[in-house]
């Protein structure tokens, strides 16, 4: 097996990410050849890769295909073997190695987890091939004691693979000597024994000032600190993987076009709106339930979802519908993707009840369409061509569901040599199945240019590379990484 390292945290959303891209981007500019691996990963946000042995591609959580990028190596399933994509309150689908295994409520997912430890080992065995380090990302905290007894996330699979763990500790949002000591102080003896240390991570200002602190926590833990890591800046070019952070991007600053996002409750893959945010005279505001679309927005973009029809509900709940009447009525453009496309549409059926209990219910009426929920999901990494801009596109499909009617006879795509998604008889109103539309960058600009804005067509992709480079130094700066390399075993 490879050496490996893994970064766990005191919670969820303190960096481990980018944290671990980083350190991936690290890993691979000194010359080792190293890969990403999360054993259990719980979002909506998704990417497609490859299925070793077969043709066709599997689902694993966007970020595990991050830090492939940050690798330098072609995503695998087996990088992210268990993805639990929520569909409500209470209950996941469960994909497993990149494929669909079957849908839990919480309570029954918990019994399953012996069963899925056998997966995710088989997994680690297979991402370790050929590699020189493997960098874990854990999933919430190993503190959650409750969960241990079967945890396949955190130090149950820290335990059974023999791989040291470093602590992260998110300094900005408080209590973080807390936090560290605290989580010193619950985790059993096996477990604590596995921490090789810790890490403070997005820290502003001089780093200094938290000498007491981290003086404070060894007296407590007995932990070494690896470093204090600050405040990337480069990391808000990075696709993010939990919806968490939209609580964050609710305002913008106002630019030459302002795009508005309603944040669907089952929202999905909304990364695809990274290429839009990227562009200096672009404004992409998400705007949060209970809160108007804003009617100065020149675009309106209904990303994808986890939940069609329960997000097709609570869509019209929160009066956005009539909002989104207002806006094509001063001759505002519309675009849907994926699930947002289906919504777009006179109706979505789903007559096998694969989303839930609600079989049916009317769409917003912006495209004459119909989608019908099927069992069969697509999921497969695409190159398509925009017909409209005349401009090559890639990107992945993840979806249930087929779509038909009159304006499917005006597609927006082409992907693969068929015929995709549809526009309305203005051509202000397209949707698409194809994930990474806006990653195109001569599309970018020329549909940016269409609705007024000059000078669109940033290299996304160049961003995300230089971003990656830029987190990789300041961590090479801030970090004793010679210490984290070195502790892999």
């Amino acid at each position: 097996m490879a050496r490996a390292i893994m970064l766990q945290g005191t919670g969820s959303d303190v960096g481990k990410t980018v944290l671990v891209a980083g350190l991936c981007r690290a890993a691979l500019k000194r010359g080792l050849k190293v890969k990403p691996f999360k054993p259990q990963n719980m979002s909506n946000n998704a990417a497609v890769a490859d299925i070793p042995g077969e043709a066709g591609g599997g689902e694993i959580g966007r970020a595990q295909w991050l830090q492939a990028i940050a690798c330098g190596v072609v995503p695998s399933v087996h990088m992210n073997p268990v993805l639990l994509k929520p569909q409500s309150d209470i209950g996941s689908q469960i994909i497993v190695q990149g494929k669909m295994y079957g849908q839990a409520k919480a309570r029954d997912y918990q019994a399953l987890k012996p069963k899925l430890m056998d997966a995710v080992m088989d997994s680690w065995r297979q991402v370790g091939e050929g590699a020189d380090l493997v960098i874990v990302e854990g999933a919430g905290s190993p503190a959650e004691v409750n969960l241990r007894p079967r945890d396949i996330a955190n130090m149950g699979f820290a335990t059974r693979a023999n791989v040291p763990v470093i602590l992260v500790g998110d300094i900005d949002r408080g209590g973080v000597i807390a936090s560290v000591a605290g989580t010193h102080l619950i985790l059993p003896d096996e477990d604590r024994n596995m921490v090789a240390g810790y890490l403070i991570n997005k820290f502003r200002g001089d780093a200094s000032l938290f000498d007491d602190g981290i003086a404070a926590i060894e007296k407590f833990t007995g932990w070494r600190c690896f470093g204090v890591v600050p405040w990337l800046k480069a990391a808000a070019l990075l696709p993010s993987e939990d919806s968490v952070v939209l609580e964050r991007l609710t305002a913008g600053t106002r630019r030459a076009l302002k795009v508005a996002v309603p944040i669907l409750s089952r929202i999905a893959n909304f990364d695809d709106l990274d290429p839009l945010k990227a562009e200096p005279q672009v404004e992409v505001v998400f705007v949060p339930p209970g809160e108007p679309l804003p009617a100065d927005a020149g675009l309106v973009v209904i990303p994808g979802s986890k939940s069609t029809i329960g997000d097709l509900i609570e869509f019209r709940k929160n009066g956005w519908d009539a909002d989104l009447d207002a806006h094509r009525r001063r001759g505002g453009h519309v675009v849907g993707i994926c699930g947002g496309f289906q919504m777009l549409g006179r109706s979505v059926r789903d007559p096998d009840g694969i989303e839930g209990s609600v079989r049916e219910t009317p769409g917003l009426g912006l495209l004459d369409i119909e989608t019908v929920m099927e069992p069969e999901k697509t999921v497969r990494n695409v190159t398509a061509r925009s017909i409209a801009f005349d401009a090559p596109l890639s990107g992945y499909e993840i979806h249930l569901g087929r779509t038909f009617g009159p304006d499917c006879l005006r597609p927006s795509t082409v992907i693969d040599g068929v015929e995709d998604g549809a526009t309305s008889a203005d051509g202000k109103v397209f949707g698409t199945y194809m994930h990474g539309l806006f990653s195109g960058d001569l599309f970018r600009a020329k549909f940016l240019e269409s609705l007024g804005v000059k000078g669109g067509g940033v290299d996304y992709r160049a961003e995300v590379e230089r971003a990656l480079d830029a987190v990789a130094a300041e961590l090479e700066k801030h970090l004793d990484c010679d210490a984290i390399f070195a502790l892999a075993r």
